[in-house]
């Protein structure tokens, strides 16, 4: 892997003249990643009274065994410390989100939240703490922080961010690992529980690691992204494509749907912001995927700060091909007997639709892992201003890549009394598969007939 890993490619070819540019941090502000602040932009001591302990660099590869690409637990013999729930919720409100404490009051006899011991498990490849590093002191935001300028580095471009859309842009532009393939299921269960799973086949590319990468071809493309669905038989075939830009703005997102009843490619320009998510049932949206994902211009985002919450944390169990579907789908929310959480620290954005925008969230609440930038929790308002969706992203540190992943994304609507989890790899026939040879001729929509099967 670190032969894949290199800091190449050309600057972003963004105009400073598109919009007023924000300036980078110093040098001497950059030298503390990995000195007193871990190498992403994490405090690296631990809290007060150490139930978040210091970073000390993270699990390392071969931290559990491997199978057929499956993530061992190197927490399997751990215990729960305490168990939340609706009964004592209010004992620790204070490290609850309001998202939380309202699937307590709708669940008040089977939603809980079994708190383990922390471990700051995040870890990755030197290459990225390098890359990531030295974009900090080059990486600009034009167009209002809608779009990046002299993004060269690929990473993490605001370790040390100054604003709400800093952070936002950290959780689109980690480092989610090399060129991938994962095949996933996506459930959306009815009240009662009953539910039919919708299968993928995803392929992720990044311009970096692709054989025929031009850099001033794709800079400003982030990654590209293909989505087959291969279950249940009525919708297999249907296949998207997106490519995922930088400036948005600039060059909105391309997407792709090949139609597999129609035998037919068309443009979807539905696949962003509120569009329909794929396959959903009407339960998420297309920007809920990685509990948030896209343009970030329809929104003001004010950066609260910093503080100490449970979050789902090293959900190795429940990505464990031991476990069935059926094990961890039940009524009105996932199975807690196969969730984790601890405490960890989280920064905390708040996003409100700006006046004219258009949106049916009006506001989202947001929790992201200090040390993973990853979202951990989100709660989304609608135009009444009234708690309508509650997502929860349920992460695992992939020791052996150096990455963070989802092992489950869950997203409960309180009104409905409905929920969709996705991102289930457990029946899969293999885990994530990284280093995969692509080059941009995979991601085209020319390739899309060819992926269809009808």
């Amino acid at each position: 892997m670190k032969n894949h890993l290199t800091l190449g490619g050309g600057a972003l070819a963004l105009s400073l003249f598109a919009g007023s540019a924000l300036a980078a941090i110093s040098p001497q502000e950059a030298d503390k990643l990995g000195t007193s602040l871990t190498p992403v932009g994490a405090q690296k001591e631990g809290n007060a009274d150490s139930s978040i302990p210091a970073w000390t660099g993270g699990l390392k590869a071969g931290a559990a065994p491997v199978e057929n690409g499956f993530l061992g637990d190197p927490y399997a013999s751990e215990k729960p410390l305490f168990v939340i729930t609706a009964s004592n919720a209010e004992q620790y409100k204070d490290k609850l989100t309001p998202g939380q404490l309202a699937l307590f009051k709708r669940y008040p006899d089977s939603y809980r939240i079994p708190v383990y011991p922390s471990h700051r498990s995040a870890s990755s490849p030197q290459a990225v703490y390098d890359a990531i590093k030295k974009g900090a002191t080059q990486v600009q935001l034009i167009n209002d922080g809608n779009g990046l300028a002299n993004f060269s580095s690929h990473y993490t471009p605001f370790p040390i961010p100054k604003s709400g859309v800093e952070v936002v842009w950290n959780h689109e532009t980690r480092y989610r690992g090399t060129n991938l393939e994962r095949y996933s299921a996506q459930v959306t269960p009815q009240v009662n529980g009953d539910f039919t799973a919708v299968g993928f086949k995803e392929n992720t590319g990044f311009p970096q690691f692709m054989s025929d990468n031009d850099p001033a071809k794709s800079a400003n493309i982030l990654y590209y992204y293909k989505q087959e669905i291969i279950a249940p038989s009525r919708l297999t075939g249907t296949v998207n494509l997106a490519y995922e830009t930088i400036d948005q703005l600039k060059d909105p997102r391309q997407a792709w749907t090949y139609n597999a009843g129609q035998r037919r490619v068309r443009r979807a320009p539905e696949v962003a912001y509120d569009g329909p998510g794929s396959a959903a049932d009407g339960m998420r949206t297309a920007d809920n995927s990685d509990l948030y994902n896209g343009a970030p211009d329809r929104y003001d985002w004010k950066l609260i700060g910093k503080k100490e919450i449970y979050i789902p944390y090293n959900s190795y169990r429940l990505m464990s091909p031991k476990l069935k579907l059926a094990d961890i789908v039940r009524p009105g929310h996932i199975n807690p007997d196969h969730t984790r959480y601890e405490l960890h620290r989280v920064w905390e954005v708040e996003g409100t639709l700006k006046p004219g925008a258009r949106h049916v969230y009006a506001k989202r609440h947001m929790y992201f892992d200090e040390d993973t930038w990853m979202l951990a929790e989100v709660d989304h308002y609608d135009s009444r201003g009234q708690l309508w969706r509650v997502a929860e992203g349920h992460q695992a540190s992939d020791y052996q890549e150096g990455t963070g992943v989802y092992a489950a994304q869950t997203l409960y609507d309180l009104i409905a009394g409905r929920y969709l989890v996705m991102n289930l790899i457990n029946e899969a026939k293999q885990g994530t598969q990284y280093g995969m040879k692509y080059s941009s001729t995979d991601f085209t929509p020319a390739a899309l007939r060819n992926s269809g099967i009808r």
